[in-house]
């Protein structure tokens, strides 16, 4: 046991110093994963709040009918019942601005009571159910033509936006993506190649005494590795801190069209442990492509 313990540490001792003797090449290989995984991590951050909110979309078969400020409530009774006689209107449901915003106060934090009164942005609505899904266009598009009515939104209509914008991020970002994964291994491996040539006198005498071929491999594997999970942290810092500005900052204009991102906290710990994971096995690639070209053993 005590064996193995040491040399577990000669192995972590040794990928730690081929680091700092490689200087500007670690340093290269690192920058090439943090900017890699930068874009991985705000791509996936996109890619799962737009599936999300595509769901979201699907399955709202309802048109948000919101009120002009400033119309009396003689005004809104007879707006409702002009939405009620509408065809294909199954029901009509009324939700004041205080109402909505207690909504965004119960999804986003108590940090948004602060828009309260007349600073509240959000507007008056009526939530109009249709008898069929496919009824929400042409009652959008009347309910929209009516008196006191400054908007009417239904899900079909940004559902259409959202895939036309997600599949061009899709496309862009995965083949931008892509580009830079094999980037970053190609400066990982040549860091690693560094090191074994470097040391190929050291491999020499290692195997002279007898040292197995998984001894003198582990610690070129473990500097591939730490290459990758330092090139993280920058990425898992950027990614945390801007999604959690960007779900505070849009959580009024989401709500106001009935809509939400997904909550920090365990969607950030999955997509940050991911990236951690990408990171390790960009780094052990890259000390693999290195070790079987240039470690005959």
């Amino acid at each position: 046991m005590a064996m193995k313990t040491r040399t577990i540490k000669r192995h972590l001792d040794d990928s730690f110093k081929s680091l700092r003797r490689n200087g500007w090449m670690s340093v290269a290989a690192v920058s090439a994963v943090t900017v890699t995984l930068l874009l991985v991590g705000i791509f996936f951050a996109m890619i799962f709040n737009f599936n999300k909110i595509s769901k979201d979309i699907e399955n709202d078969v309802h048109v948000r009918v919101m009120i002009e400020r400033g119309t009396t409530t003689k005004q809104k009774d007879q707006l409702q019942k002009k939405l009620e006689k509408m065809a294909s209107v199954k029901d009509v449901t009324y939700s004041s601005r205080k109402k909505e915003l207690n909504k965004v106060v119960g999804s986003y934090g108590q940090s948004f009571k602060m828009f309260t009164g007349d600073d509240n942005p959000l507007y008056d609505v009526y939530t109009v159910s249709t008898t069929k899904p496919t009824q929400t266009i042409k009652v959008a598009k009347k309910a929209k033509q009516l008196k006191h009515v400054y908007d009417a939104t239904y899900g079909g209509n940004n559902a259409k936006k959202l895939f036309s914008v997600m599949s061009g991020v899709r496309r862009w970002g995965i083949g931008f993506t892509i580009l830079l994964l094999f980037v970053a291994v190609f400066l990982i491996s040549n860091t690693i190649r560094i090191t074994i040539l470097s040391r190929r006198d050291e491999i020499g005498i290692m195997r002279l005494v007898g040292a197995t071929n998984s001894y003198i491999r582990w610690p070129f594997l473990l500097e591939g590795a730490w290459t990758g999970l330092l090139g993280v942290v920058i990425p898992i810092l950027v990614v945390d801190i801007g999604y959690g500005w960007v779900y505070r900052h849009m959580a009024i204009s989401m709500a106001s069209a009935g809509y939400s991102l997904l909550k920090p906290g365990m969607f950030l710990f999955e997509l940050d442990l991911t990236m951690a994971v990408i990171g390790i096995v960009i780094g052990a690639l890259g000390s693999v492509i290195s070790m079987r070209r240039f470690l005959k053993i």
